[in-house]
C-alpha cells in the first residue's frame, strides 16, 4: 500500500491495531484497506476494489446494534421516540465527527481532485468510511463472532453520543427546541434560509437559521430538512451553551 499513499496519510496498520485492542479481535488487512479506500481513489488506480459495499453492509450493522442498545436502554420510550434517539445517532454529522475523534481522515485513500478539496474532513467521506470500517471489522471475524466484534467497537464510538443524546428529551427535535429557547429568552421569531447546489440527483442543502434577525447557526444536508435541522441543533447549542443544567 505504501506506493499509493499521500505524504499525509497514516498507514493502515496504525488503524488496524487500534482496531484490534477495541474489539479485541485482528482486523483483516485487506479488508480494512478496501474499507479506506474512496471510489475517487479506485477510478484514478485502475478500479481497485472501494469501500461502497462494505459502507453498505456496515450502516446496516450499525443501525442493528445502535437499535439494540437504544431498545434496551429505554424500555419506556415509544418506537417513535426511539426512532428520534436513533436518528440522532445515527447521521452524516454525528458519524463524521466519531470519525474525527479517531483521526480517521488521515487513513483513507482519496483520488487526487477530492485530496486537493479537502475530502480528509468531509462530512460525507468521514461518515461513509466509518460504516466501511465496521463492516469491515464484522466480516474479519468468524460469525456469530463477527457481530460481537463489531458492536464493541460500535459502542466504544458511539455510547459517549448515545448517552447524551438520551438526555436531550425535545432537543432530538431541534426545530422545536430551538423556538422554545428562543421563546424563553424572548430572543424574537426564529426564520431560515435554505440554499442549494448540484445537480438534482445529488444536492447539497445549506441552510441557515436567524433568530430576533441575527444568524444563530447554520447546517448542511442533502435534504431541506436535514439542513434545516442541523442549523436548528446549532443555534440550539449556541444559545443554551451558558445556560445552568
Amino acid at each position: 500500500m505504501s506506493d499509493r499513499t499521500s505524504p499525509e496519510q497514516r498507514p493502515a496498520e496504525e488503524l488496524s491495531r487500534y482496531l484490534t485492542e477495541v474489539t479485541g479481535e485482528p482486523v483483516d488487512e485487506p479488508l480494512l484497506t478496501r474499507a479506506l479506500t474512496h471510489r475517487s481513489f479506485s477510478y484514478e488506480n485502475g478500479g481497485l476494489p472501494h469501500n461502497e459495499r462494505l459502507e453498505f453492509l456496515g450502516d446496516s450493522v450499525l443501525g442493528l446494534v445502535v437499535t439494540d442498545h437504544l431498545h434496551g436502554a429505554h424500555p419506556d420510550l415509544s418506537e417513535g421516540e426511539l426512532a428520534k434517539l436513533r436518528a440522532a445517532v445515527v447521521n452524516m454529522r454525528a458519524l463524521a465527527d466519531v470519525g474525527r475523534t479517531i483521526g480517521l481522515g488521515d487513513f483513507v485513500m482519496l483520488g487526487k481532485g477530492e485530496e486537493s478539496t479537502g475530502g480528509r474532513d468531509k462530512d460525507s467521506i468521514l461518515a461513509d468510511t466509518v460504516e466501511a470500517v465496521i463492516g469491515a471489522v464484522y466480516l474479519s471475524t468468524a460469525k456469530p463472532g463477527g457481530l460481537d466484534a463489531a458492536s464493541r467497537l460500535v459502542h466504544s464510538l458511539l455510547d459517549p453520543l448515545m448517552k447524551h443524546s438520551a438526555t436531550l428529551g425535545a432537543g432530538l427535535d431541534w426545530k422545536t427546541s430551538l423556538q422554545e429557547v428562543a421563546a424563553a429568552q424572548d430572543l424574537g421569531a426564529v426564520q431560515y434560509r435554505t440554499s442549494d447546489e448540484g445537480p438534482d440527483h445529488d444536492k447539497t442543502f445549506t441552510a441557515e437559521v436567524l433568530v430576533g434577525e441575527q444568524v444563530r447557526g447554520r447546517g448542511a444536508g442533502r435534504t431541506k430538512k436535514v439542513a434545516e435541522q442541523k442549523a436548528a441543533a446549532d443555534a440550539y447549542a449556541a444559545l443554551t451553551a451558558d445556560q445552568p443544567d
